[in-house]
């Protein structure tokens, strides 16, 4: 089975390509070269066209539902959908051998210099061409983020959802609580963070912000404590309290953006990156005034807290008093912030020195493959209007490697 991390603009391979599925008549298949020295064979192209009358798929059955086991031979016929990915040779199934290969599918690009295995190049989007990985979408987008969707864009969530295939449904500049919104300086579309953080990927990052989403030499930039919308309703259990940190229950001057996704069919998770930065480090650590930003999914997974599913390995929220705060200035006041990233990711985004942020962080959860589902970034003032925060995001990421993905937030690995 190919195990692969998909990419919005690219893809890692993590592991070997052993789909053992020829071609049938009227197909174009690839070698069928056996690599394994066992019952399987690996296709070293698309292993098929579109599927017609008289096309049929054979060889081994690769279950992805069992790590990748061969359970059965495979004799697949033009309406048969052996692999039960939901599409025949017909409806367009170039490979009925391999629930990973159908119209509904994210295609794998080549290896990235980090895949364990050999790289085999397949179709597996079944559009007749491999691995034709789509490019990142964000290089001209404006900084107002006017259009809801170019958020998504701006994170390499770039292909939309028509006739039900996967992509980004729709898209909506919300409140916390997810009612209608529209963009504002609480929204930005940006082309880094200040002098020293650039995108993770494409050429832009989203931010959204309970101040001005903008770094200090963009227009509309307002230092520490921009008024905006003014008093919000949090979603439900929030705002949430840390242990031993009881914090004010109001929130202010709250942003988010939503989107309605439908996942590839070969999907089984996700990631996203992001950096949260704030005015209220470190002063306002375990007090009534603790800013935060959440990733509400619904359906929730589980793992989720409240919906949310990014938090630190204490399942505290993303805020002032989450373990990863490590972008700042050590201050003899506070000894317990040893700031192991410096200062210098904090350089012309607006926060000084002796306030700080997060080092990339990494937000992962599991998702069924071809299931539609709303993730909605929001952010806050907590207990006032005073002293903001801003998180950025970039490098959405479909995971497509047929194994178990847990809820859960990381340091953005090497």
């Amino acid at each position: 089975m190919r195990k692969s991390v998909i990419h919005g603009s690219y893809a890692i391979l993590f592991g070997s390509f052993v789909l053992g599925c020829s071609a049938g008549a009227g197909a174009v298949g690839g070698t069928g070269e056996d690599t394994t020295s066992g019952e399987s064979s690996s296709s070293t192209g698309s292993a098929q066209g579109a599927g017609g009358a008289g096309a049929a798929s054979t060889g081994t059955f690769i279950d992805p539902s069992t790590g990748g086991n061969v359970v059965s031979t495979c004799m697949a016929g033009p309406e048969d959908d052996f692999d039960m990915d939901g599409f025949t040779i017909t409806a367009g199934d170039c490979n009925d051998c391999d629930a990973n290969a159908n119209p509904g599918a994210i295609e794998v690009g080549p290896d990235d210099a980090m895949g364990m295995g050999g790289y085999q190049a397949a179709d597996e989007d079944c559009d007749g061409e491999v691995d034709n990985v789509a490019p990142p979408c964000d290089a001209s987008l404006a900084l107002e983020g006017t259009d809801a969707m170019d958020g998504a864009r701006a994170i390499e969530l770039c292909k939309v959802s028509a006739d039900g295939s996967w992509g980004v449904v729709s898209g909506q500049w919300v409140r916390a609580n997810g009612s209608a919104s529209s963009a504002s300086l609480h929204n930005g579309i940006l082309d880094g963070f200040g002098a020293n953080v650039p995108p993770r990927a494409g050429g832009r990052v989203l931010a959204i912000s309970s101040g001005t989403a903008r770094d200090a030499s963009d227009a509309g930039y307002v230092n520490h404590s921009y008024q905006g919308v003014g008093a919000g309703v949090a979603p439900p259990g929030f705002p949430q309290d840390v242990p031993n940190c009881t914090g004010a229950t109001d929130i202010h001057d709250d942003v988010g953006l939503d989107l309605s996704i439908k996942a590839p069919t070969n999907a089984t998770g996700y990631t996203f990156d992001f950096k949260f930065y704030s005015n209220e480090f470190p002063e306002f650590v375990c007090t009534d005034f603790n800013d935060q930003f959440i990733a509400l999914v619904n359906p929730a997974p589980m793992g989720a807290i409240n919906g949310n599913i990014s938090f630190d390995s204490m399942n505290n929220p993303v805020s002032v008093n989450i373990a990863f705060f490590d972008v700042c200035q050590v201050n003899p006041a506070y000894p317990q912030f040893t700031c192991p990233l410096g200062t210098g990711e904090l350089q012309g985004t607006g926060f000084a020195n002796a306030e700080g942020g997060t080092g990339w962080l990494q937000t992962s959860a599991p998702i069924e493959g071809g299931a539609t589902f709303s993730l909605r970034f929001a952010i806050w003032d907590t207990g006032d209007q005073s002293w903001d925060s801003t998180t950025i995001i970039d490098n959405f990421k479909w995971i497509a490697n047929g194994g178990t993905v847990d809820v859960g937030t990381i340091d953005v690995p090497e």
